[in-house]
């Protein structure tokens, strides 16, 4: 399999926008978690209201293709279809607009899926096997006349092209063909482990073809698919309404399989940007639910008899990568002492509380090929000094961290983390000057390799193991722009091994070759991994039927008010 070469798509993924401006500072420098799920309370589901979702910043665009941001992916879960889906609380497969998930043909080749009969897209007209293509062909082929769109700050298609390895000729997806009216088939130019979860993700929702042949350019504001929810309008910068779709093809189908609903008449999407205020607007009554928040605000939420708190299933890490084309984290002894040197248990504790735990591998123990058997650098000052001193580095340096502005699921307050951090440096002689940039900037800079040292993190697309080490340790995704391996790690052994866990659908070949990157991997050390969390959110009690999904992306179908 060819190196595939992703963008800058997933760290705007899990990430909003805030309008913080630039801020320098100088200092001186186990046991897996599970999510709670949240039932559909007793008795029958109720009907009608409204569900207010607070969230820290708004969507970028609405067109799911070239949505990058978790703020945009969630509204376009409720918007768009795929033709697969995860079941509720899980990254496992199940059907949508397809109606069975297919089985691979000619070792891994071909992949036949049969659509479901009688839905229609928001706008009237009917989804088919033609408007799978359409999609499709848009998508892959950069000379389509409608491989456009997305608003000012579109992606170019990136998911596309770091899920399915560029557009063109360079397209693992070689066709995508109408058998019949409700039968699609794919063929691709090699086989891909992950495709059918690659399928599955929110960026591959299906869209109208007429309304983006209307209007290419503005879709990213008028959004039209066949899911549980129609767009209504867009307040930029405050609100997103939706309103029930009647006519969703999912009514009738179970929950556990995604379906059931829509209950509620009316969803909205409410951006606040400060975390204490919108947790004031939960708390008030302002607000149903509430994303975003800290592990400081679960006691708060827990204490407060009208509230409660859900956990989402952790699908993340968090990490330090060091930049290791620079110097001098060049050398794999400076990075291995840095690694000795924080005391990421007693971080952990102090940040993340019973939130998150340490985190031993690039990827969390929920995904498939977890190596248990990797252990991370214990904390040792004395045996980082050392490392220091063989490096040429016994009076140890200068240099920056950078840290993240806003908080995220897997690191709730970048300052403060990056504070401790330089403190622990500080005492082996690593004196850090911190500093930030609002974070479209920070995410800029970093994706160019400015950094020597940065906190980043990610949440699973799909909960396959190559969305997680293939994305993040490839050299092919150390780029001069919209970088993913911001660590600029280069190994060709990782390389290839990364490359053929991709390439086969024989689980044995991709076990092996995955639990051999994390050995490495820890080896070289580009990283200092952090946690991997249980994301909280808050709700109102009468909020029932919320089935939050380890991606972050969970549909709102099966949403309800009590009372």
């Amino acid at each position: 399999m060819k190196i595939r070469e992703l963008s800058r798509r997933e760290f705007l993924a899990v990430s909003g926008m805030t309008g913080a401006g630039l801020v320098v500072a100088g200092c001186g420098g186990g046991e897996t978690i599970g999510g709670e799920e949240e039932g559909g309370g007793d008795g029958q589901p109720q009907e009608g209201g409204t569900f207010t979702f607070g969230r820290g910043s708004d969507s970028v665009t609405l067109d799911p293709i070239h949505a990058t941001d978790g703020e945009s992916l969630i509204v376009c879960r409720q918007i768009f279809d795929g033709l697969l889906d995860f079941e509720p609380e899980t990254t496992d497969l199940v059907p949508a607009l397809a109606v069975e998930v297919p089985e691979p043909e000619e070792d891994g080749l071909v992949y036949t899926f049969p659509l479901r009969e009688g839905v229609t897209f928001h706008d009237g007209t009917p989804f088919n096997a033609e408007a799978v293509v359409f999609n499709f062909e848009r998508w892959m082929n950069s000379g389509n006349e409608y491989h456009a769109g997305g608003g000012p700050q579109a992606s170019d298609f990136s998911y596309y092209s770091g899920m399915f390895g560029g557009f063109d000729e360079e397209s693992i997806i070689e066709s995508v063909e109408a058998v019949d009216e409700y039968t699609v088939r794919f063929r691709l130019r090699e086989p891909q482990g992950p495709f059918l979860r690659n399928i599955a993700m929110s960026p591959f929702g299906i869209a109208s073809p007429a309304a983006i042949q209307e209007d290419v350019e503005e879709f990213w504001r008028n959004p039209v698919g066949t899911g549980p929810f129609r767009f209504v309008e867009w307040n930029q910068g405050s609100t997103v309404r939706l309103e029930k779709n009647e006519e969703w093809w999912g009514t009738d189908v179970p929950v556990e399989e995604g379906g059931g609903g829509p209950f509620v008449d009316e969803v909205v999407f409410q951006s606040i940007d400060d975390n204490t205020s919108r947790v004031a607007a939960l708390a008030g009554g302002q607000l149903s639910g509430a994303d975003g928040l800290t592990p400081d605000d679960v006691p708060t939420i827990e204490q407060d008899p009208n509230l409660k708190v859900i956990f989402r299933p952790p699908l993340n890490v968090g990490y330090l990568a060091m930049h290791t084309q620079k110097e001098p984290f060049n050398d794999v002894n400076v990075r291995r002492a840095i690694n000795h040197a924080i005391d990421m248990e007693a971080i952990v504790q102090a940040f993340f509380g019973e939130t998150g735990e340490v985190a031993t591998n690039p990827m969390p123990p929920t995904v498939p090929f977890f190596n248990e058997g990797v252990e991370r650098y214990p904390y040792d000052p004395d045996r980082a000094r050392e490392l220091l001193a063989e490096a040429g580095y016994e009076d140890g340096f200068d240099t920056e961290l950078w840290f993240m502005p806003i908080p995220r699921p897997y690191m709730p307050d970048g300052r403060g983390i990056a504070q401790a951090i330089a403190s622990d440096l500080q005492e082996v002689g690593i004196n850090c000057e911190l500093v930030t940039f609002e974070w479209g900037t920070y995410i800029e800079r970093t994706g160019r390799g400015e950094h020597p040292m940065a906190l980043l993190g990610w949440t699973g697309d799909n909960g396959d193991p190559d969305n997680f080490l293939n994305i993040h340790f490839n050299s092919a995704n150390a780029t001069e722009e919209n970088a993913l391996n911001i660590a600029y790690y280069e190994n060709d052994e990782v390389d290839e091994l990364l490359n053929r866990g991709a390439s086969t659908i024989d689980e044995g070949e991709r076990e092996e070759a995955y639990m051999r990157v994390q050995e490495i991997i820890m080896e070289d050390a580009p990283w200092v991994t952090i946690a991997y969390t249980r994301p909280p959110l808050g709700f109102q009690n009468r909020v029932q039927g919320y089935l939050p999904s380890p991606t972050g992306g969970e549909s709102f179908n099966s949403v309800y008010l009590s009372g």
